[in-house]
C-alpha cells in the first residue's frame, strides 16, 4: 500500500522501473539480432568454404565432358584411355595444367645404387604399365648415374615421350664452386648435362633441390 501511494516499487520510482523494463527489452532484442547475425555469418562462412569444392566438381565435370567429346571425335571409347585401363587417378601439377599420375617413381638411392639396371628396368616397366607417367631423378643421384640409367631405359623401351613426365633437380652438380647452387650459370650448364645423361631433348619440370642462400628467390 505504501508503495502504491508513494509511487515507488521496491525502493525505486515507477519511471525508473519502466526504464529498466525498456532496457531489458532492448537487451533481449539486441541479443536476438546478434544471434541472427551470427547464424547468417555462419551460413555465409559455410557457403564460402564450400565454393572451392563446388568449383573443383565443376572443373571435373567440364574435363569429363571435354574428354567425352574428344573420344567421340576420334571414334574412341573411355576403355581406350590409360586412366581407365589402369585405374590410375591423375591430378594437376600446380597451376601448370600438366596432368600427372597420383603416384610417381623416383630414382634416389635405388638407381645406380641399391638395385641393378635390370631391376630398375623392371620397376619402370611395371610402373608405366600401371599408369604411372611421372618419373623423377636429379643430377646428384648416384653422381649422375641415376639419370644415365633412367635415360637408357627410356630409350630402350621406346615409350612415347609425350606420354611421360620427366622431372629432374638441380643444385649439387660437382666439386667446383660454379658447379653447384642455383646460379644462372649452373642452372644452364647443369640442365644441359642432365639432358645429355638422360638422352632427352627436354625435361618437363626442373626442381631446385634445395634453397640457395647465394641466389635469393626475389
Amino acid at each position: 500500500m505504501l508503495a502504491a501511494r508513494t509511487g515507488t516499487v521496491g525502493g525505486k520510482s515507477a519511471d525508473e522501473s519502466l526504464k529498466l523494463r525498456k532496457q531489458s527489452v532492448l537487451s533481449l532484442g539486441s541479443r536476438d539480432r546478434a544471434l541472427k547475425s551470427s547464424a547468417e555469418g555462419s551460413k555465409e562462412g559455410r557457403a564460402r568454404a564450400g565454393q572451392p569444392q563446388q568449383r573443383a566438381r565443376r572443373l571435373a565435370l567440364l574435363r569429363e565432358l571435354e574428354m567425352t567429346w574428344y573420344l567421340r571425335v576420334c571414334e574412341l571409347s573411355h576403355e581406350y584411355t590409360i586412366a581407365y585401363t589402369t585405374g590410375m587417378p591423375h591430378r594437376n601439377l600446380g597451376k601448370s595444367g600438366l596432368r600427372v599420375s597420383c603416384l610417381g617413381l623416383g630414382t634416389w638411392v635405388t638407381f645406380g645404387g641399391q638395385i641393378s639396371d635390370e631391376v630398375a628396368e623392371q620397376l619402370m616397366t611395371i610402373a608405366y604399365e600401371s599408369g604411372v607417367n611421372l618419373f623423377d631423378t636429379a643430377e646428384v643421384y648416384a653422381a649422375g648415374k641415376a639419370e644415365v640409367i633412367l635415360g637408357n631405359i627410356l630409350k630402350k623401351k621406346g615409350w612415347r615421350r609425350s606420354s611421360l613426365v620427366i622431372t629432374t633437380k638441380l643444385y649439387w652438380g660437382g666439386k667446383a664452386e660454379t658447379e653447384r647452387g642455383l646460379s644462372r650459370k649452373h642452372i644452364i650448364e647443369g640442365l644441359k648435362a642432365s639432358l645429355q645423361r638422360l638422352q632427352l631433348e627436354y625435361v618437363d619440370v626442373v626442381f631446385a633441390n634445395r634453397p640457395d642462400n647465394n641466389t635469393p628467390m626475389e
